[in-house]
C-alpha cells in the first residue's frame, strides 16, 4: 500500500517549494543514532589499524629479528695478575756422566760385578781383568829384591872386614872407598828392585776396572770373556751421585727472563708424575742456526728421570698483568690465535691476540684485548665475523 507525502521548503528569498513523492509502508526505518555509532566504530577501528600498522610495526619486526639471532655466552674478563711460565721442551742427561774405561794394559774380562741401573760405591770392582801373567811377573821382581838385598849383605860385610884391617895396614884407604862404592850400589839396586816391584803391583792393580765416584750405573758395555785394553771404548757410564738434569731449548726472548736460581717444573713424557729442580746454568752463547739456547735445570735421582729421554719444563719467569680466558674461548687458524668480540650493536667481530702462559683459570692473553671486551665463551668455531648474535653474559 502506497501513500502519497508532500514535502514544504522555504528557499532563503522567501519563495516556497513543495516536493511530493511516493514511499513504501512496508520498508523499515533505520534509526539515526546507530546509523552515526556504527560510523564512529568504524573510524575507531581504523585509527587502532593505523597505529599498530605504522607506530608499532618497527618493534615487532626487531623482536623477530633478535628472536631468530643465535643465543651466545659471553664473559668480560677483566685483567689479573698472572705468574709468568715458560714451556719448553728439552731432554734429560746425567749432569756429570763418567765414562769409565780401561786404565792398564787390559786383557780378557773375567768377572762383571755391576750392571745398569745399580748405585755403585767410589772405589767398588766394577769389572775383573785376567792377570795370571802380570802376577807371575811380580813374583818374579819380588825375587829380584832378595837377589839385591843378598848382594848388599855381602857388600855390607866386604866392607866392615875392610874397615878391621886398616888399622893393621892390610887395607888401603883406597880399598875402603871401593868397598863403600860396591856395599851403597848393591843397597840401591834394592831399592831399584823394589821400586818395580810396586810398580807392577800397581799396574796389577789396575787391571781392576774401578768405581772412580759414587754414582748411578747407567750402561755397561762389558761382557765375561770379552778382550779389552786402552783403546777399547768406555765398558761403563756412571751418573756421578745420580744426579740428572734436563736440557731446555728456548729462545732468545726466553732466556733473556731466567737467571740461575728459577724454579721449574719437569714432567717426563709418558710420565704424570712431575719433578722440582732449578736452573743451574743459562748457555752462555746461541746457536747460529736454530737461535735458541740451552737452559740445564738440575734435577735430583729419580728412577723416572731417564738421560736421553724427553720432558717438558715449566719455569718461573716472573709475573705480569693479563687478561685471563678459558680454553675455549681461545680459537685459532693459520693467521694465528683470535677470539670472537660482541660489540654494542651486537655483531661479532674477530679480535687477533697473543697468548702467554697456561694457568689454572686458563689461557692468559698478553695482547689484543684490554679486559672490558664481550667475549665469546663457546661455540665461536660456529660463528662468523659480522654475525648478528644474541648475547647472553656467563652465569657465575
Amino acid at each position: 500500500m502506497n501513500y502519497e507525502t508532500t514535502i514544504t521548503a522555504e528557499a532563503a528569498d522567501g519563495v516556497t517549494t513543495e516536493y511530493s513523492g511516493a514511499r513504501s509502508l512496508d520498508a523499515p526505518r533505520i534509526p539515526r543514532w546507530l546509523i552515526v555509532g556504527g560510523l564512529g566504530l568504524f573510524v575507531l577501528l581504523l585509527l587502532i589499524a593505523g597505529y599498530f600498522a605504522f607506530a608499532g610495526g618497527e618493534p615487532v619486526a626487531v623482536a623477530d629479528d633478535n628472536a631468530q639471532a643465535p643465543s651466545v655466552t659471553v664473559v668480560t674478563p677483566g685483567t689479573t695478575r698472572v705468574a709468568g711460565e715458560i714451556e719448553a721442551p728439552g731432554t734429560l742427561a746425567a749432569r756429570r756422566p763418567l765414562p769409565v774405561g780401561v786404565v792398564g794394559e787390559g786383557g780378557q774380562v773375567l768377572r762383571v760385578t755391576v750392571d745398569a741401573g745399580d748405585w755403585v760405591q767410589k772405589g767398588q770392582v766394577l769389572a775383573v781383568i785376567d792377570r795370571s801373567v802380570q802376577v807371575q811377573q811380580a813374583n818374579a821382581q819380588a825375587a829380584q829384591i832378595d837377589v839385591a838385598r843378598a848382594d848388599a849383605n855381602l857388600a855390607e860385610a866386604n866392607l866392615d872386614r875392610a874397615a878391621q884391617l886398616v888399622a893393621r895396614g892390610f887395607v888401603s884407604k883406597a880399598d875402603i872407598d871401593r868397598l863403600t862404592a860396591v856395599r851403597d850400589s848393591a843397597v840401591a839396586r834394592v831399592k831399584v828392585a823394589q821400586a818395580q816391584l810396586g810398580e807392577q803391583r800397581a799396574r796389577n792393580e789396575r787391571l781392576n776396572i774401578y768405581a772412580p765416584a759414587t754414582g748411578y750405573v747407567l750402561a755397561r758395555n762389558v761382557e765375561p770373556g770379552q778382550t779389552v785394553g786402552g783403546a777399547s771404548p768406555p765398558l761403563f757410564t756412571i751418573a756421578s751421585g745420580g744426579e740428572m738434569e734436563m736440557l731446555a731449548q728456548l729462545s732468545e726472548e726466553q732466556l733473556a727472563k731466567l737467571s740461575v736460581g728459577t724454579s721449574a717444573t719437569i714432567v717426563p713424557t709418558g710420565s704424570d708424575k712431575s719433578f722440582s729442580g732449578q736452573v743451574w746454568q743459562v748457555a752462555p752463547v746461541i746457536d747460529a742456526t736454530t737461535r735458541q739456547g740451552t737452559a740445564r735445570i738440575a734435577l735430583s735421582f729419580a728412577p723416572e728421570l731417564r738421560p736421553g729421554g724427553f720432558a717438558t719444563a715449566r719455569l718461573n719467569s716472573g709475573s705480569f698483568t693479563a687478561t685471563v680466558l678459558p680454553e675455549s674461548a681461545v680459537l685459532a687458524d693459520g693467521d694465528g690465535s683470535f677470539v670472537y668480540v660482541v660489540g654494542k650493536d651486537n655483531k661479532i667481530a674477530r679480535r687477533a691476540v697473543k697468548t702467554g702462559a697456561v694457568t689454572e683459570n686458563g689461557i692468559a692473553i698478553t695482547e689484543g684485548l684490554t679486559g672490558t671486551e664481550a667475549v665469546v665463551l663457546r661455540a665461536g668455531g660456529f660463528l662468523n665475523a659480522g654475525e648478528t648474535v644474541n648475547p647472553q653474559p656467563l652465569k657465575k
